[in-house]
């Protein structure tokens, strides 16, 4: 028996990256998935790689903030595997700039995406989860349901990061209230925050040349310097970036039976180096 035979998932930013890594982790161990991404085509790669290996998965491909995503996710969930255990808000990238730089737009962008749209989707997941766990409780039966919100190490503080940052600090807010709140619920709800994890918005820089993304129709430069990804290895106790499959493995973490009394906590996955 898989450690989530059964379960159903939902994981934003799920085409690429630590997203895809989460949700073939979870598929791996028996959950289905609900794959979303901005583009159909990565999203229909990770179902189409998730099927393939036996496992069960559908897509719901666009932008977790747009205003009617969340509730469209959750029906997707619904509709398709008839019930929501697992909810992983992963879904991110980065937008940097200093304060007296950074524009309303770039501040929004982030907040929305970072922030509004796990606020959203929970709020959408609220109602039905509410009523299979009353009727659970009522029939004796002790399910538990799992969130994981992403942050960062970045929630800490980090130059030229003031979007992101807030951002990833407002979602630690955010959990230990739903941990509270939804406790009642048999809801664990936890946060990894993530240092240097290799994915393409991490990406070492070639000399001084940026590299760019598109998202939401916004060419968005992305990477690192070299130097500072030296500088990092170098403090690092681990002396390395993480990898999308370490980073999913953290997010398993809050989602095993084994973590069942574990809510309102926050599991920082960064080699050792990085606090919030």
């Amino acid at each position: 028996m898989h450690k989530l035979e059964g379960k159903v998932a939902l994981v934003t930013g799920s085409g690429r990256g630590i997203g895809r890594s989460v949700a073939l982790k979870l598929a791996s161990e028996g959950a289905r998935v609900v794959i979303n991404d901005l583009d159909a085509g990565p999203a229909e790669e990770v179902v189409a790689e998730i099927r393939n290996a036996g496992g069960e998965a559908v897509a719901c491909v666009g932008s977790v903030t747009a205003v009617d995503f969340a509730d469209r996710f959750v029906k997707t969930a619904l509709e398709s595997f008839g019930g929501i255990d697992i909810i992983i808000n992963n879904a991110g990238y980065t937008w940097d700039n200093v304060i007296q730089k950074m524009s309303d737009e770039q501040w929004y962008a982030i907040i929305d995406c970072h922030l509004t749209a796990p606020f959203r989707i929970l709020r959408a997941a609220q109602p039905h989860i509410s009523a299979m766990a009353k009727q659970e409780i009522a029939e004796g039966k002790a399910v538990y349901r799992k969130v994981v919100n992403i942050s960062s190490v970045a929630a800490a503080g980090s130059a030229g990061q003031a979007n992101y940052s807030t951002a990833k600090a407002g979602i630690l807010g955010m959990t230990k209230t739903l941990s509270r709140e939804w406790g009642r619920y048999n809801v664990n709800v936890n946060a990894v925050a993530f240092g240097h994890i290799e994915t393409r918005m991490t990406q070492a820089l070639a000399g001084d040349n940026s590299k760019t993304v598109t998202i939401e129709g916004r060419e968005i430069k992305v990477g690192i310097q070299a130097a500072a990804i030296e500088a990092g290895k170098q403090m690092c106790p681990l002396g390395r970036p993480g990898t999308p499959d370490e980073a999913a493995g953290a997010v398993y973490l809050f989602c095993l039976p084994e973590s069942n009394y574990v809510s309102g906590q926050v599991l920082v996955c960064g080699g050792g180096l990085g606090t919030v």
